[in-house]
């Protein structure tokens, strides 16, 4: 099942079990339950402290448990997490025998302090690559936690549940079967939801030199040369690693030949970690309140941080097409990522919203999985690359409709059924029967909670100089929430790092005292 390499890789990996963990499959006469019955006779096979047997009593088939001999396993993968999901398994090995989880200890503690039962299911499709994390952080919650189980199911191998459940994007989560949440979700947000779902206090912080808000790369890149000046520097984020979270494939980040989002992400927050920043992660930013001495920023939690300078990182999230049904069908028809999505719309009929190189890339991803594809543009050509459009125009089971509006996202009340559009050269409106629709019509800035306080664009974005400064003395801005052309993380990096030199620039010149008239 596993070949050489994999074998020596894991091998090393199993030498820091710290105890005997065992291995039990609940099989069918499936070709999955054959594979998986390879897998763990592959994985037992590599360490004595490891042992595999057939005998489960699970109600899904095929399936495994990863737990201690003579206890109740508390760790069930229904499918072979292979793919994204394999260092989920590695992971829930090393966890389960004893190796400690590189996790900060205030979240082990309020881990171990949850008092409720829950039994957590997370539905996945192995070419996700948000649902890694979340099945990650419930399986290590389920391992320091007896009150928590946590379970994985593969869409692709257990239809039947998707469709009666009505799943139609991944990472879906339900906890003692009811709906828990869907995306990409952090284990520091997870256990703030199941405690109450109140994350933690803020106490009262001393003002900052400098406080960056967003944790994205231009944030990370703001903070880290902040802090290198040796100046007090924080970071507030609803989440680190903002939307290079949701990015699957990084090929253009020079140096770096191949990376994937949360995989950086993770190098981000490590990097800016080296150095004492306080990181505030779980707030939301709801108003800038400029000030001659002291900006201050205002957290949903109802905190209140000031700073001497700013940099706003706020990044930016998908655009959405505001039409009718969009919002009611979304996560039921209505999807924004193709790699997560794509694999729960496998035979069945699908549009593509968007002309540009994200657009034509969905499409051709897609048309490998599903039965058809179209693809809408407003405008009177695609806007991608040449090699795309030709590639996309060589697939049988796609189409390109041009000059589209498109007018309402049409459904039965539980999901998707079709899409209207408006053809704009004649006026006539259309309807395309199908499961699925993912928008890919480009971003949108994080700068709601900034109008009236710094100019923005006719966009929203953040108008700045060449220096990152922008409309408010002392308050500069990076990344894809301003002006600043063609939105790159290479690009966001370096903004955040020119946006903070220019903060520690302002800051040495309001220290100079103004010279006195003789």
């Amino acid at each position: 099942m596993l070949d050489a390499a994999i074998r020596t890789q894991l091998a090393a990996y199993l030498e820091k079990l710290q105890q005997p963990i065992e291995l039990v499959a609940s099989m069918d006469d499936s070709d999955a339950a054959r594979r998986i019955g390879a897998l763990l006779a592959d994985i037992a096979a590599l360490s004595d402290k490891v042992s595999a047997r057939t005998d489960g009593i699970d109600a899904r088939r095929p399936s495994f448990s990863v737990g201690l001999p003579g206890e109740a396993h508390r760790i069930r993968f229904a499918g072979l997490p292979m793919g994204h999901e394999f260092t989920t398994l590695v992971l829930a090995l090393l966890q389960t025998g004893g190796h400690p989880p590189k996790v900060d200890a205030s979240v082990i503690e309020q881990i171990e302090r949850i008092d409720t039962k829950l039994h957590f299911e997370t539905f996945i499709s192995l070419s996700c690559h948000n649902c890694p994390d979340v099945v990650q952080a419930l399986n290590l919650m389920a391992v320091l936690n007896p009150n928590v189980e946590s379970v994985m199911i593969d869409g692709a191998l257990f239809q039947h549940e998707v469709e009666a459940r009505g799943i139609m994007a991944v990472p879906m989560v339900f906890a003692n079967g009811e709906h828990f949440g869907q995306g990409r979700m952090t284990i520091e947000e997870i256990v703030a939801r199941v405690s109450d779902g109140n994350t933690p206090p803020m106490e009262d912080k001393d003002p900052f030199d400098v406080l960056v808000v967003g944790g994205g790369p231009a944030g990370a890149a703001a903070a880290v040369y902040a802090a290198r000046k040796g100046i007090r520097t924080g970071v507030v984020a609803e989440r680190f690693g903002g939307q290079v979270l949701d990015t699957l494939s990084i090929e253009n980040l020079i140096s770096v030949p191949h990376t994937e989002g949360p995989k950086l992400a993770a190098a981000l927050e490590q990097h800016v970690k080296e150095y004492e920043v306080d990181i505030m992660k779980l707030q939301r930013a709801e108003a800038l309140v400029p000030g001659a001495e002291f900006h201050e920023v205002r957290l949903a939690s109802g905190a209140t941080l000031k700073a001497r300078s700013v940099i706003l990182a706020t990044g930016a999230r998908w655009r959405q097409m505001n039409v009718p049904g969009e919002e009611q069908y979304k996560a039921r028809g209505v999807c924004f990522c193709p790699h997560c999505d794509g694999p729960l719309f496998k035979g069945k009929r699908v549009a593509v919203i968007g002309g540009g190189n994200s657009g034509v890339e969905a499409a051709i991803d897609l048309a490998g999985i599903v039965e058809h594809v179209t693809l809408l543009e407003f405008d009177i050509r695609l806007r991608a690359d040449a090699v795309l459009q030709a590639k996309l125009k060589s697939l049988p089971n796609a189409a390109v409709i041009v000059n589209a509006q498109t007018t309402e996202v049409t459904g039965d009340g539980q999901k998707v059924n079709g899409i209207t559009y408006r053809d704009r050269s004649s006026g006539v409106a259309h309807n395309i029967e199908l499961d699925g629709i993912f928008v890919q019509i480009g971003l949108l800035p994080n700068t709601d909670w900034l109008k009236g306080t710094v100019a923005l664009s006719p966009r929203g974005e953040i108008e700045v100089d060449a220096r990152g400064q922008t409309s408010v003395p002392g308050v500069f801005a990076a990344g894809d929430c301003t002006t600043v052309p063609y939105k790159q993380i290479i690009i966001a990096m370096g903004e955040g790092a020119k946006a903070s030199l220019s903060a520690f620039d302002h800051l040495i010149r309001a220290a100079v005292p103004a010279a006195v008239p003789a």
